[in-house]
Parts: C-alpha cells; structure tokens; sequence
C-alpha cells in the first residue's frame, strides 16, 4: 500500500537532524513504523529479531550497527538499549543516527537516565481527517493563529457519515475497510488490550474483566472531567461490580504508559472573576473508535443517543486539533471555572498566542458556544494574558465562515493544520 503522508512526517525530520536520536512515541498501530520507514537506512525490530536477546547479553552495541538514521522498532522491548544508545550518540558526535519507536513508555527507572541533549521526542497519534481525505484543510490552524478570517466554504457532512468515521476511527491498517469491518477489528484491538497488553508491559498480571469495565466506564465519560471517585460510582452502578481506587490507579497509569488514553489538561491562564479555575484534566482515548469499540455500540446506537455521540463528536473533534496545533507549536487544553463557564479547547503555543474552540455536532447551538467563548473573554485578566488570535466553534455539519461579530464557526471538514 502506497504511503500516506503524515502531518507529523516534517516535525519527525526537522528533530531528527536537531539531535542524535528521536524518540517516536504512540499508541499502538498508529503509523509509527511506516513513518520511521520512510527516512531510515536500517532496521532493527526488537520484538521480532531472534538474535536481539542474546547480543543484548554478549555485545550489545552490534545492534547499534547499520546504516543511519538506523530504526529501532519497539525499544522498550529490551530497555537497556536506552543507555547504550545514549553514549553511542555521545561517541559518535553526530546527528540524525537512531529512531527509537515504541507503543508504550517506559518505566521511570529507565526514563531516569537523562536523554538531554541527545534526544529529542515526537507525540504520533492516529490519523486526522485532513491526512484521511475527509477534511480539504482549507481552514488551517496557522491561518487561525494568524487572526484570519474565513470566507465561506460548504463542506456538507452529515449526520450519518461523522457516525460512520468516528466508528472506523484513524487508525491506519483501517484504510478502506467499511463499518463493520472495522467494527469487528476495533473491538479485537480491546480484546488484545485487555486480556494481553495491560499485563505484559510491566510484567503484572491484570484482570482483563476488570480493565474491561474500566475501559467502558471511561467510554461513556469521553472527553469529561472525570475524577476516580465517579468512575468508582460508575463501575459499580453501570457494571455492578466493584473497582478499589488503587487497582484504577493502576490501570490508568498503565493506560497512560501504552497511550491507549490521554488527557487534556486544565488552562492555567488568569481571570477578573470570584469564580476559581477547574484544575481536572479531561479524558479521551487516542482515537475515538475506541471507545465505540469498548462499548460495543453500533451506527444506530449512536444516531439514537445524539447526547452521547456529542461527546464522542468533540472527543474526534479533541484529537483532530491536536493533530494540528502539534504542528504549530501548540499544545491544546480545557477551560473550565467554579460558575460552570466552559470552552471545549484552548490551544496555546509555547509562546504565550492562543486560540479557543467551542465543539458542537451540530448547528443548533452556534449561539450559546459563542456567548461561551465572548464570556470568557470578558473575564481574561488583560493585564496579564494576550487577547485570544482567534475565537472558533467546530462544527460537524453545516458552513464554515466567520459571524459579524468575529467568531469563526468552522466544519471540521474544513479543519486542518
């Protein structure tokens, strides 16, 4: 299959010639590999390599041998490789020599020997809708930055198809499947998850039932400020059984490590206001058929529950702009305050400029996401914060152009980097 250009292929290049050796973390089958493929001049697949174990215990640094950038497929593997990669960067002096990839993070005993200076990292999630062909793009996240405003694009998009792709999701082997194709794939990625993946990356036997609530209970609270005590409560009332607060910590963290979840930190930014920020993180899974998958919802689940699929829809909306913003220097957030004033997204560069974006499926609640994002706004203390580049509520269905009173209302197949 003909390769497909990924936004992040640019920034993976660009920090590659920057340092020894990058690091390209990501969830499992996201495109890490074929990414590395496309610049690497040799290869090392750790998980598949017979050889690898023994040269780890007799000479270790022959694995490092081999034309450069040099691929090393699945490192965590074999973690030592880490400290042995680090001072063959150190003796070589050169850049763009090794490509580590992984599906999971090490554990922190490993991290502990400092990579600075001699790596730098790259975040790949699954893929966006501009890099799948249903997003044109027209409307990118630097124009955004840059204050622009949009002249009208119709983009249709309905109902029936946002559905379908957030169940197909982005995962690159699910090119050209149809539904229930990738219905029938997704749900065995969980199945692998829980009964395989979430007890061989530490080596600590986890009960696949037990992930397997959690996983749901996660699913119905998708981009939610979710605490352990309400997942605790979900657990117990939705599957009936009960889910101790440590072993959730557990399970989470370990998540977290196979980045199978990540969470959108709470806005850190200063208010005229009485009212006192939100420090919760909100949760999604990297891709959002996944949790259709841990559900095991269906197209006409979802078309029936459109509260719930809202969710899932700013979920998709979530991972589509940090997608974008990774390639503008931006990071992406929530706002949330002590008198319930929401906005869905902020994304902020290193530099201080940012953005806000209100997320609805569908049209109907354009007024009340911009008297959000105006309100919020209002309340900025302008002593300290910039005024925000630009004000914006993606849409799934409907135009995309920018309102009399400056708010862009964007299709999300319009969006893109």
């Amino acid at each position: 299959m003909k390769y497909i250009k990924r936004i992040s292929d640019s920034e993976l290049q660009r920090k590659l010639n920057s340092s020894g050796a990058i690091l390209v973390r990501g969830a499992k089958a996201c495109g890490k590999t074929e990414s590395a493929k496309q610049v690497a001049r040799s290869i090392l697949s750790i998980d598949r390599d017979e050889q690898v174990s023994a040269l780890m215990s007799t000479a270790p640094r022959r694995l490092l041998l081999g034309e450069t950038p040099r691929l090393i497929d699945e490192w965590q593997v074999q973690p030592k490789l880490w400290s042995y990669i680090r001072h063959e960067i150190d003796d070589r002096r050169q850049t763009a020599q090794f490509i580590l990839t992984g599906s999971a993070n090490p554990e922190e005993n490993v991290k502990m020997h400092s990579g600075a200076g001699r790596f730098t990292t790259l975040d790949m999630r699954t893929m966006s809708w501009q890099e799948l062909g249903f997003s044109s793009g027209k409307i990118s996240m630097k124009d955004l930055f840059e204050g622009a405003t949009i002249d009208i694009y119709d983009e249709p998009t309905d109902l029936e198809f946002i559905v379908e792709k957030i169940i197909i999701g982005g995962f690159p082997t699910l090119l050209g499947k149809n539904i229930a194709q990738a219905t029938d794939l997704n749900r065995a990625y969980v199945d692998l998850l829980t009964e395989v993946d979430m007890s061989r990356v530490s080596n600590v036997k986890r009960d696949p039932v037990k992930v397997r609530n959690l996983l749901r209970s996660l699913a119905r609270n998708t981009a939610t400020m979710v605490d352990i005590t309400t997942l605790e409560a979900d657990i117990c009332e939705k599957e009936h059984v009960a889910l101790s607060r440590p072993t959730i910590y557990d399970y989470l963290d370990t998540l977290s490590r196979l980045m199978i979840t990540e969470e959108q930190p709470a806005w850190n930014t200063h208010i005229r206001s009485s009212a006192s920020l939100r420090k919760a993180p909100k949760r999604h899974f990297t891709d959002v058929s996944l949790s259709v998958a841990a559900l095991g919802a269906s197209a006409a689940s979802l078309l029936a529950d459109l509260r719930f699929t809202g969710f899932l829809f700013e979920s998709l909306a979530t991972h589509e702009l940090r997608v974008y913003a990774q390639a503008n220097d931006a990071k992406v957030y929530h706002y949330h305050d002590s008198s319930n004033l929401e906005v869905d997204a902020i994304v902020q560069k290193y530099s201080g400029e940012w953005c806000a974006f209100e997320v609805k499926l569908g049209t109907g609640q354009i007024e009340e996401a911009a008297a959000s994002l105006k309100k919020l706004v209002s309340i900025l203390d302008d002593k300290k914060m910039q005024q925000p580049k630009s004000l914006n509520i993606v849409t799934g269905t409907g135009v995309s152009y920018t309102r009399a009173d400056g708010v862009n209302v964007i299709s999300i197949a319009s969006l893109g980097e």
